[in-house]
């Protein structure tokens, strides 16, 4: 693992140089215009590094992004992975590793869920404190690498608290309706059902997507701080559900993508 981290990083550092992002940032769906406020310094394809996995996801290009963000220099990954796309959790998170070693300082992670709570509905926004991780692998798991972390990382604080406070004053300022919540993180591709929703609501949960954890995990084994911000999509707390599309769930993103955006931007100008 070691080795082919340092390969990436070697290929990357022949095309950025010297330059060295503060910040790591993955947009997930309904956060890919961010891209359009990064003055935009370098970009470099998925599949033009060494060891890299391929976001198969159509509306997720697979492009790392280099540039400057209200002042601040970052790479942000233009597409994300997800175990659906049956990857392994390794896989997943192999690119948070190669940021940490370009040397970022804290990672923004962006998602899409459902709402579990009806206090949170259909295009307000999540700041993520605690999650429950229901996906059948860690990426953890196997032998350990002390070089990258330590066997036993502590998950007592996966989100940084003090991002978290920051995040919600900049909502609140904004007039953005905004909650923090617990993310449920599930394997997917389906979206689930009634019961399993209900069942997710019983264990503490706020609201549900397919990704994050597995970033998040890996995040903390490098002593990596973490914002996660989500945008909810759609709602599965009705007692009659009623089926949601893709498309439904991608436009309702894009609407509330403005305000994910400027939680964002502030907050790195305050790190």
């Amino acid at each position: 693992m070691y080795q082919m981290i340092e390969e990436s990083i070697q290929s990357i550092r022949r095309k950025i140089g010297d330059f060295t992002p503060e910040f790591g940032i993955i947009l997930g769906t309904g956060l890919g215009k961010l891209v359009e406020e990064i003055q935009v310094e370098f970009q470099m394809m998925y599949s033009n590094i060494p060891n890299f996995p391929i976001s198969t996801v159509e509306f997720h290009s697979g492009k790392l992004i280099f540039g400057t963000l209200n002042g601040r220099k970052v790479v942000a990954m233009q597409g994300r992975l997800h175990y659906y796309e049956g990857y392994s959790m390794q896989e997943i998170t192999f690119p948070i590793r190669v940021m940490k070693g370009l040397g970022i300082q804290k990672l923004f992670v962006s998602n899409a869920s459902g709402s579990l709570n009806p206090d949170i509905k259909k295009g307000d926004i999540g700041i993520i404190e605690d999650h429950i991780n229901l996906l059948p692998d860690n990426p953890l798991r196997g032998s350990n690498d002390e070089d990258l972390g330590p066997r036993f990382p502590d998950m007592s604080q996966p989100y940084n608290f003090k991002m978290i406070e920051e995040g919600m004053e900049i909502a609140s300022r904004l007039g953005i309706r905004t909650h923090k919540v617990v993310y449920v993180s599930a394997p997917g591709p389906n979206l689930e059902t009634r019961a399993e929703y209900r069942y997710m609501r019983i264990i503490g949960g706020d609201i549900v997507g397919m990704s994050t954890v597995p970033e998040v995990i890996v995040a903390n084994h490098m002593a990596l701080p973490v914002f996660a911000i989500s945008v909810i999509t759609d709602e599965g707390f009705h007692p009659n559900l009623r089926p949601v599309s893709l498309k439904d769930i991608v436009e309702v993103a894009a609407q509330a993508e403005p305000k994910m955006t400027s939680i964002l931007k502030e907050l790195i100008a305050l790190q």
